[in-house]
């Protein structure tokens, strides 16, 4: 199975950039589709990004525009470019896998999922 580990997380002004990765090992990632979550304090995790095998990409309406989710396979890993960042982006992100070509915006539809990096915009 896959393991997933991302970083690139950190505090980051209103307006600011980051850029989150999720290193796979184990596997290689170009046999799965991959997505990005979120998870704010008191609240439920919600999609963000996902991209299937072949790199298609669906974002969230909240995310549109100012972040790209997008996949290197040399390297196994999938990152999360993030831009304009605002405050309601504070949360747990977790980038996740499953082992089909599709992508999804379903969490309980992947099966693989990192332990999550604290992403913090301040005001």
């Amino acid at each position: 199975q896959v393991q997933l580990v991302e970083s690139g997380g950190g505090l980051v002004q209103a307006g600011g950039s980051l850029r989150l990765s999720c290193a796979a090992s184990g596997r290689t990632i170009s046999n799965y589709a991959m997505g990005w979550f979120r998870q704010a304090p008191g609240k439920e995790r919600e999609f963000v990004a996902t991209i299937s095998r072949i790199g298609s990409t669906h974002h969230a309406d909240s995310v549109k525009g100012r972040f790209t989710v997008s996949r290197n396979n040399a390297k196994n890993t999938l990152y999360l470019q993030m831009s304009s960042l605002k405050p309601e982006d504070t949360a747990v992100y977790y980038c996740a896998a499953r082992a089909v070509a599709l992508w999804s915006t379903r969490s309980d539809e992947y099966a693989y999922w990192g332990q999550g990096t604290q992403v913090t915009v301040s005001s």
